[in-house]
């Protein structure tokens, strides 16, 4: 049966970051390349968020937005029904995405000289915002067990110093997929309260679940986290509007809640309308089916790419358990990464992201991008195995 996210989108031209800036960043070419590098989708959202949009251009007046319940509503509601969270809208606060989200969270809960904690490998934009903060990254690898990233708290602890005030936790894993279990929540919930941490936990990839697995937000997982719980959520990645750059960042501690807004009010900080009335679209039963349908097509691409990937000797991807990036190992291939590197990108001509962009222990890997149709995601498991066709 076809599916609406097999068709192919020429997004060349369009002031995308994806495809127009992987030649002057990768050397590859869109014209005979694959762009599977920048976290967005090759997909169009739902009709109704298109709806959205459509209502706001035949009206043709885009002044400033005014009496966000509906947004908020939609926001709880969605929360609620899809994840079991009973949140306070009273509680959210709207940020251009949730990269200012996290630099946010720094300047509220951080002074210069202090150290933030990210377990790595881990989402490349969380260390570029801190380092420009002028605060320091605090690494804390993650370890490989059975293939999966675990966390390992006992050695965790002894890395301490005193100096940390703040902890970035990404759930689901970016990039190595996992979704964290409820004792593995709870762990990190206990290693922040031993090492008086805020904790935030950005979860903007929480719709984005193969089948067979459940995300758990933080305040459901561990209730009693509230006290230094920050919380980041978005309708970008889900439904494919990361231009909209509008995020959420909810926080139920009043004390916590004041430091933040104090920043947000400091900058004069308030969201676009066009993002509003995207989310406000998104977060419906409309939006819900759609995203129904995009996490089944996922899985089956997620399935192809892994299929033709783990062919390659030397080459293993890490099993997924959420988001359309796929964390490919080629430690196995015994070659450094400048090697692996020139296969992929002059070989096989796909822009994929370098793991040393996440931190400690991504070295030997790449990360790709397959939220794209299927023909290009079977295009690109093609050429890899070309690519390295000698190691056959």
């Amino acid at each position: 049966m076809t599916s609406r996210f097999d068709e192919v989108i020429d997004r060349t031209g369009t002031h995308c970051a994806k495809w127009d800036k992987m030649e002057a960043l990768y050397g590859v070419a869109p014209q005979d390349g694959l762009a599977m590098w920048v976290a967005d989708m090759d997909f169009r959202p739902p009709e109704v968020v298109q709806a959205a949009l459509q209502q706001m251009l035949d009206h043709g007046i885009y002044g400033y937005f005014g009496d966000d319940a509906a947004y908020l509503e939609a926001i709880r509601w969605w929360m609620d029904t899809r994840h079991g969270w009973d949140l306070d809208p009273a509680h959210v606060f709207t940020t251009h995405g949730l990269v200012n989200g996290t630099g946010l969270c720094v300047q509220a809960y951080t002074d210069p000289g202090d150290a933030v904690v990210l377990f790595t490998p881990v989402y490349h934009a969380f260390a570029r915002v801190i380092t420009a903060a002028g605060r320091e990254v605090r690494e804390l690898p993650l370890v490989q067990q059975d293939g999966r990233y675990q966390m390992d708290f006992a050695s965790y602890d002894a890395r301490m110093t005193g100096q940390e005030k703040l902890l970035m936790l990404c759930s689901p894993h970016n990039p190595g997929g996992r979704v964290w279990t409820r004792e593995e929540l709870q762990a990190v919930a206990e290693f922040a309260e031993r090492h008086d941490l805020v904790l935030v936990s950005d979860e903007i990839h929480a719709d984005l679940v193969m089948p067979g697995h459940r995300h758990l937000p933080m305040p459901v997982a561990v209730p009693e986290s509230a006290a230094r719980l920050v919380m980041m959520t978005a309708t970008t990645k889900t439904f494919n509007i990361a231009g909209s750059h509008t995020g959420n960042v909810i926080i139920p501690d009043p004390a916590l809640r004041a430091r933040f807004a104090a920043v947000m009010g400091g900058l004069g900080i308030s969201p676009n309308s066009f993002g509003l009335h995207m989310a406000t679209a998104a977060y419906s039963p409309e939006g819900a089916a759609w995203v129904d349908e995009l996490c089944a097509y996922l899985d089956g691409n997620r399935r192809l790419f892994d299929a033709m990937v783990n062919e390659i000797p030397g080459l293993r991807s890490m099993p997924m358990e959420a988001t359309y990036l796929a964390w490919v190992d080629f430690s196995g291939t015994g070659m450094a990464p400048a090697d692996f590197i020139a296969r992929v990108e002059q070989g096989a001509r796909i822009a994929a992201n370098h793991g040393t962009t996440f931190g400690s222990g991504g070295e030997d890997f790449l990360r790709f991008n397959f939220a794209t149709p299927r023909a290009r995601v079977e295009e690109a498991g093609r050429r890899l195995q070309e690519a390295f066709a000698d190691l056959q």
